[in-house]
């Protein structure tokens, strides 16, 4: 054999040797022993799997053939035309209550001087593996190693682009703070090394309360997996309650009356994280459209919201800029006080910034 074929036999092989390591370990595991018979115990699983309380159908029949005619053949901006602002986080606090957007879902809040992340992902793409599936459009604004110290990492669903092995790995060694997560989640970080005293596992309007603050899992209607079977662990929501101030995280979710319910037993918040892009026609009830998102701020009864979920990773067919323009159209016809900080930028909740419409220059 010649020396190029020898070359790439052992490119082959050690390519082989990489996934049979690291896609297994990055699928997770499944809940066992006494995770799973919380598992088991819990009114949101039928014997089989977690249900939502209002059902959803993913995708809808009969929309294989449009979901294909979309990937094939849309025309619509699915990235920017030129580099994604980025702003090198602030470290000094503003007010007793700010955020910093670090891009998609992953969000540090900083509330009445304690600090809670939520889903961290700061790998290139969110997949299995490290060389196939949606890349990132933009860098980090921080690297994992200049995070201050966290008191929660907080963790929606067990999603590719909300979960990911590589940064709950770092963090393991980086942050010494208890991984908070819906009811069976908790087997995947085990597997990926984080100790069992770290991870508190809870399900739906179950609570926990660390540094002060009362961390708990409120509803969502979306669904689980990271391999073919789906819906064996829970998504949710998310309160965080301090001693004055309140905020929502949606997670992934579809629109649901439920959010009147959580509006009403929780609320008001001072601020509210929503979902607002990966939205399509195709799987309607799993992610909100920008309108919906507006509904469900005003369910909510929040005073500022903030959009997550988009920028990022392209996950649907909807143009990049899109989720925000139509977002910043219902918010003013619905006068909704909103913020549109670029990744990295620090908001103070009770003074953000006014909607400069930044993204309109790169849509």
């Amino acid at each position: 054999m010649r020396k190029s074929g020898w070359l790439a036999a052992g490119l082959v092989a050690a390519g082989a040797a990489w996934a049979m390591r690291d896609i297994p370990a990055a699928l997770g595991a499944k809940p066992a022993g006494e995770r799973a018979e919380r598992v088991r115990r819990s009114p949101q699983f039928d014997g089989t799997a977690f249900r939502n309380s209002d059902p959803t159908t993913v995708p809808p029949a009969g929309e294989t053939k449009p979901i294909m005619r979309d990937l094939m053949e849309g025309r619509q901006q699915r990235k920017p035309h030129g580099p994604i602002p980025l702003v090198t986080p602030s470290v000094k606090p503003l007010s007793s209550l700010d955020i910093i957007w670090y891009g998609h879902a992953s969000t540090l809040i900083e509330i009445e001087g304690r600090r809670v992340l939520f889903d961290p992902m700061w790998s290139d793409r969110c997949s299995p593996a490290t060389n196939l599936g949606p890349r990132r459009l933009h860098e980090p604004p921080a690297r994992l190693d200049t995070l201050p110290q966290v008191d929660a990492i907080v963790i929606s669903h067990d999603h590719y682009d909300h979960l990911d092995m590589h940064t709950i790995r770092a963090l393991v060694g980086l942050q010494s703070a208890p991984f908070l997560v819906p009811l069976g989640v908790g087997a995947h970080l085990e597997r990926w090394g984080v100790p069992s005293f770290r991870i508190v596992e809870l399900d739906w309007n179950e609570s926990v309360t660390i540094a002060g603050l009362r961390l708990t899992v409120t509803e969502a209607r979306h669904f689980s997996g990271r391999g073919l079977r789906r819906n064996g662990t829970l998504w949710g929501s998310w309160v965080i309650s301090g001693a004055t101030r309140r905020v929502f995280y949606t997670g992934d979710s579809g629109y649901f009356p439920g959010y009147a319910d959580i509006g009403e037993k929780h609320g008001p918040f001072d601020l509210a994280l929503i979902q607002i892009g990966a939205y399509s026609p195709s799987w309607p009830d799993i992610h909100m459209t920008p309108e919906e998102a507006i509904a469900a701020h005003l369910d909510l009864r929040a005073k500022l919201l903030i959009p997550v979920h988009w920028c990022t990773f392209v996950l649907a067919f909807h143009p990049w800029g899109e989720p925000v323009d139509r977002l910043w159209r219902e918010a003013k016809a619905r006068g909704v006080r909103l913020a549109v900080p670029k990744p990295g930028e620090r908001v103070a909740v009770d003074q953000p910034p006014l909607v400069d419409g930044w993204w309109q220059s790169i849509s």
